[in-house]
């Protein structure tokens, strides 16, 4: 039973690990050069649908 709670300790701290991280990285603002490629995608899709 000793290695099972190991294996469940260590499951719980990869898994406070990831969390974390993953809620850095949404709480960072999207870079200007993605907003930029999303906003060409639109523009050209708006271009498309009046053609």
């Amino acid at each position: 039973m000793k290695h099972n709670n190991q294996d469940n300790d260590l499951d719980r701290q990869i898994e406070v690990n990831l969390r974390r991280v993953f809620q850095e990285k949404i709480s960072e603002p999207v870079p200007d050069k993605f907003l930029q490629l999303l906003k060409e995608l639109k523009d050209q899709e708006d271009q498309h649908d009046r053609a």
